[in-house]
């Protein structure tokens, strides 16, 4: 399994804009492809003074489920244009790490 972690910033004033953009149209979109060995989308935000950063995690089987999401390419950031209007800032590249382990909490039982 696969790793996908991006990050992008926003000014306070457009954080909430930025996270609803990104629940009701882009992770709609993506799962709207039905992408098969895209597992897992994950949104984390953090309040950081000046700015509010936000990571998505998507988990994938393989390269190939990496490349039907994003057109081809498997490193580069795709930011939809309404996106941009409302980030201060973002990473042009995503990074990628092969899942080693995931563990869930009802393990521990």
């Amino acid at each position: 399994m696969i790793t996908r972690i991006w990050q992008a910033w926003s000014l306070p004033e457009n954080a909430d804009a930025y996270e609803s953009l990104l629940r009701e149209e882009i992770f709609p979109g993506i799962l709207g492809k039905t992408i098969d060995g895209l597992s897992h989308i994950e949104l984390l935000r953090r309040d950081c003074g000046p700015e509010v950063e936000f990571m998505t995690v998507f988990r994938f089987d393989d390269d190939d489920s990496i490349r039907a999401m994003t057109g081809g390419t498997r490193d580069e950031a795709f930011v939809p244009e309404s996106a941009r209007k409302v980030l201060s800032r973002v990473e042009q590249r995503a990074r990628h790490f092969d899942t080693r382990a995931e563990i869930p909490a009802e393990a521990r039982r």
